[in-house]
């Protein structure tokens, strides 16, 4: 079984496609125009082919992540880095050595506040 793809609702597919690829080094894959032609969905993918789906439905473009949903998380060279050039939209964690996960990590967030985790995994002494 692999994992295909994340649907997320987002208030603009198009800015919110163009903060992936440009941000987070994503490629545009595909979209589609729901039959009643009120939802847009617009489809990014990483380098390995997973997919996030962000649909764009008329007139929604304000929503509550509520408790079940926390982040996705996505792998960089270099936490630090990435943090200071990636055009967030908002600081959830400054980047910080995470010893028990043998990562450093840093959570941001997209336009639409949706909490992305960014992952530099650390070498560990055996």
């Amino acid at each position: 079984m692999d994992a295909l793809h994340v649907c997320l609702n987002v208030s603009d597919a198009d800015r919110l496609a163009e903060w992936y690829t440009e941000e987070l080094g994503f490629d545009h894959s595909w979209e589609f125009t729901s039959d009643d032609g009120s939802t847009r969905n617009v489809y990014v993918a990483d380098g390995n082919g997973f997919e996030l789906q962000l649909s764009d439905t008329d007139g929604e473009d304000e929503f509550e992540a509520g408790t079940a949903w926390d982040h996705f998380a996505v792998k960089v060279e270099n936490v630090d880095g990435a943090f200071e050039t990636i055009d967030h939209h908002g600081v959830v964690q400054e980047p910080a050595d995470q010893p028990a996960a043998s990562a450093r990590t840093a959570f941001i967030e997209d336009p639409d506040g949706h909490v992305i985790e960014l992952i530099e995994p650390l070498e560990t002494a055996d």
